[in-house]
This record gives C-alpha cells, sequence and structure tokens, in this order.
C-alpha cells in the first residue's frame, strides 16, 4: 500500500494508529499460543481493506500465554506514541466467552461516562477492538475463546502529554485508531479528544463548557467562571471543530477563549486559527480599531504594527477598547457555527498575561447576528 503522501507540497511518511499495531501484535500472539511458533511477519486487515506487514519486536510464550510487541511507527505525524511498545498478552478464555479485554501496565481504563466505552472498562477503543477480533478470527476461526491483554511501558508517563487525565481514561493511554492509518498533520486526533471532551462533559450533565486556544487562556477562561476540569474543552485551533459538533450535541452555555492574535482571526471569518492557514489581516484589524474611534495615526501605527498583540497594546495606550470589538465579531463568526437559539455563545478575549481584554455577554447563537459588532 502507499506509504507516503504529499501535503503542501511534501511527501510524508504515512503511520500506524495504536489499535492497529495492538491487532497485529494480537495475531501474532494468538498464533504463537495456538503453534508455539511466531510469524516472520505479521500481516492484519484494515477497516479500508489494506493489509500492512509488522515485524515483531518482543517475542514469549509461557506457561498459557503467548506476548508479542509491535514498535509504534507514526510515521511523519508528531504523535506522542510514536516508537511506544504496544504489547499484545493472550490466553486462552472460558468457554462461549468469546474475545475479552484487559488493560496492561501503560494502558488507560474509563472512568466517566460518556465515551464510546463505559466506566470500567479497558481504554481500547471500539474500531481497535473490532480490528482485533478480525486478527484473531484469521487465526482461530470464528467463535474463538480469548482473553487480550494489551499493555504499553511507560504508557501512563505518555498519557501525561494526552487528553486522557481530563476525559477521565486513568493508568495510561487510549488505544485508538479509526482507518489504523496515521495521516501527517491530518489533526484528526486532536478533533476526536475534542469531541469525547464535549460528550463527557454532557454525560457529566453540565450545561457550560470552555473551549479554549491555548493553556493561557484555558485557565484564565477557568478562573473568569470557576469552571470544573471536566467543563474545559483544547480546542486548541479547531474552533469550527468544536462548535460543530456542539451544533450537533447541544450545552447550554458555550464560552469561546483565546488570545488577541487567534480571536482577532476568528472575528475575520477564521475557524481555524492555525498560523498555517494565514496570518489575522492586520489592516481589517486597523479599520475595526478606527471604526472604534482610533485617529489617523492610531490606524497607521497598527497597520504597521509587527503583530496582533503589540496593535492592542497600543490600542490600549490610547484607551481604546478594541478587544470589545473584535469579541463581539468574533462572536458573529462563531455563532454562524451554531446557529441554535438555545445554546448561549460567550467570547472571552485574553492578552498574552491572560488579563481580560474583551467579551460578550452569553447570547443566543441563531443566526441573527443579534449581537452587533458595535456593542
Amino acid at each position: 500500500m502507499e506509504a507516503a503522501i504529499d501535503i503542501d507540497s511534501k511527501t510524508l511518511r504515512r503511520g500506524w494508529t495504536t489499535g492497529t499495531c495492538a491487532a497485529a501484535a494480537t495475531k501474532a500472539a494468538c498464533l504463537a499460543l495456538m503453534t508455539g511458533e511466531f510469524p516472520a511477519l505479521v500481516e492484519v486487515t484494515l477497516p479500508g481493506g489494506q493489509r500492512p506487514g509488522f515485524a515483531l519486536a518482543i517475542e514469549e510464550v509461557g506457561e498459557g500465554f503467548a506476548k508479542a510487541g509491535i514498535i509504534k511507527d507514526a510515521g511523519d505525524d508528531p504523535d506522542v506514541t510514536h516508537g511506544a511498545l504496544i504489547i499484545s498478552t493472550v490466553r486462552c478464555g472460558a468457554a462461549k466467552s468469546g474475545i475479552t479485554f484487559r488493560a496492561g501496565p501503560g494502558v488507560g481504563t474509563v472512568t466517566r461516562p460518556g465515551l464510546p466505552l463505559p466506566p470500567g472498562e479497558p481504554s481500547i477503543n471500539p474500531v481497535p477492538r473490532q480490528m482485533i477480533a478480525q486478527a484473531i478470527t484469521e487465526v482461530a476461526g470464528e467463535g474463538a475463546d480469548f482473553e487480550v491483554e494489551i499493555s504499553v511501558p511507560d504508557g501512563e508517563k505518555i498519557a501525561e502529554k494526552t487528553l486522557n487525565g481530563r476525559l477521565g481514561i486513568v493508568g495510561g493511554i487510549s488505544i485508538l485508531g479509526t482507518t489504523g492509518i496515521v495521516i501527517p498533520y491530518s489533526c484528526s486526533a486532536w478533533i476526536h479528544s475534542i469531541w469525547r471532551g464535549i460528550d463527557v462533559a454532557r454525560a457529566a450533565g453540565l450545561d457550560h463548557i470552555s473551549g479554549a486556544t491555548g493553556n493561557t487562556s484555558e485557565k484564565a477562561a477557568q478562573a473568569y467562571h470557576g469552571l470544573s476540569d471536566v467543563a474545559l474543552i483544547d480546542m486548541g485551533d479547531f474552533v469550527g471543530g468544536m462548535l460543530k459538533y456542539i451544533r450537533s450535541h447541544p450545552v447550554p452555555k458555550v464560552t469561546v477563549a483565546g488570545g488577541v492574535a487567534k480571536m482577532t482571526k476568528l472575528a475575520q471569518g477564521m475557524l481555524d486559527v492555525h498560523s498555517k492557514r494565514g496570518l489575522a489581516d492586520l489592516e481589517a484589524l486597523a479599520k475595526v480599531a478606527e471604526d472604534a474611534g482610533a485617529d489617523a495615526d492610531l490606524v497607521a501605527r497598527i497597520i504597521a504594527a509587527n503583530t496582533v498583540a503589540q496593535a492592542f497594546e497600543m490600542a490600549g495606550a490610547r484607551g481604546l477598547k478594541l478587544g470589545d470589538r473584535i469579541a463581539a465579531l468574533a462572536w458573529k463568526t462563531a455563532a454562524k457555527s451554531l446557529g441554535d437559539p438555545k445554546i448561549a455563545l460567550e467570547i472571552l478575549v485574553f492578552d498574552r498575561h491572560g488579563q481580560l481584554a474583551g467579551r460578550t455577554e452569553f447570547t443566543p447563537s441563531d443566526h441573527s447576528g443579534s449581537l452587533a459588532a458595535e456593542s
């Protein structure tokens, strides 16, 4: 199968999800448990029908079990689990028990409702479970009874770099993947973590969640409203990705919080506020300042500013409340993605020190644009 993909005129290697590695390790361990021998190369079937092959990093057969491990290769994606050893230990299960899953060391356990798996289950997601079951069927046939334990050395430490703790997944990483393939810089894992965070907050009965573009704005918004960690959604640059999911999975009150540069981009109509999507338009920002009463000198200085943050500092020094104007315009962009009068939307704009630079009131987010930029 194709091992690379062209992104922004660069050839980047695809990689494999933890779910694919777990399925391949399970297939090898199951074969060894049945025959006493490990394959030189183990192939698994991905949801899309592809059949990649993997070499084994560890092999062990003992009394009543077989164990195999595969090093995860995430390709050219900056994945925190790149290089992790994914181990599957397979044992015979009780008659008619089917395939049961266990969380070994370094694999998390679900503790909160709202995720694809109920509390108490090992955090091995549904598609990886299906892939593992198919891998076993390819070796042992239909209706086989096995216990599968997935473990990841250092998985608990790796999980500190993920959102698992906030989602209520304790003890390690999750075994993930929907296609089995890691597409470099696709951001799909982040988008899915946003969705799961919203699911957990809804399942906890929360009526207010806050999505922030970064750590500073997240902490500032949390302090501003006194929110619990469960209410915090690490949306990063994916404002649209969060809001569109909330539109179909409603929460009564939504705060969108961010720094002056990211919120200026949102105010200018960008729902993905990553720097690679483009910089904020300083001329457009200067026009907003002019409409708010900035004189010609300040308008010229904003156009010539090095950064949005510098432009805000110059406006603030002149007593111009540019943040409130940007918040109002950002609200109009965000409200179009929600389009539901039952969802009240608020925008909070913070400076680099976490100080409030602008805000809107909570306002029903219908399509009428009822919150005017002049407010």
